[in-house]
């Protein structure tokens, strides 16, 4: 049975060794693709070979990534990632640190390189064939909830992930690849919250009784 891997909050010297956008590509890069050279993501992210070493062994000092045992040799080192999950969270920060600064970096470099992935897939998701095709799901759905039914709501889609990731993490079957799911739950910002009535209910809440 695969033991549960415990998210890593960052702390600030955490922050510190991520606010570069090549080290986030480049953890990036070993979380979705597996284990790769120094040369090998160079070539992915379109950098020199000196650049992703240097990074790689930051990573390392600060305990994100590891030499991969066992491959490659004295002048080519394989890296991977560093199992279990990473947690960002920017309310423990002021708006104004740097602390904060470096955590906004850090959210804006993992979207972006979801939405470059997710326009990969839509733009050449064919050429894998149409079985991927069909197995796939984009999806949105909009719902009125309370903060609190959202929470719920989050707890609930992310326990179903970690049984997945609990059952498929690491596996070496034949035809298996990479495979990103992402998933966004928050709140609109310009949408209108339902007003509160003087007795403390809602308009929802009245309809519901009438």
């Amino acid at each position: 049975m695969t033991t549960e891997r415990a998210p890593r909050t960052l702390d600030v010297n955490d922050l510190k060794a991520l606010a570069h956008p090549l080290r986030v590509q480049l953890l990036d890069a070993l979380s979705t693709y597996g284990a790769a050279t120094a040369s090998g993501l160079a070539d992915r992210l379109g950098e020199s070979s000196g650049a992703t070493s240097y990074h790689l062994r930051q990573l390392e000092k600060h305990g994100f990534v590891r030499e991969l045992k066992g491959k490659g040799s004295a002048r080519e080192r394989w890296w991977e990632r560093v199992p279990g999950g990473i947690m960002l969270d920017p309310s423990r920060f002021d708006r104004e640190s740097p602390e904060r600064a470096a955590t906004d970096l850090l959210l804006a470099e993992w979207e972006h390189n979801r939405r470059r992935l997710l326009s990969d897939f839509l733009a050449r998701g064919d050429s894998l064939g149409l079985d991927w095709l069909e197995a796939s799901a984009l999806t949105t759905t909009n719902l009125r909830m309370t903060h609190a039914q959202t929470a719920d709501l989050n707890d609930a889609l992310t326990a179903v992930i970690r049984d997945y990731v609990a059952r498929y993490r690491d596996q070496d079957a034949p035809g298996a690849r990479p495979v990103q799911l992402q998933l966004n739950l928050f709140p609109v910002v310009d949408g209108a919250p339902t007003p509160e009535h003087p007795d403390g209910t809602s308009d929802l809440r009245k309809e519901a009784r009438s």
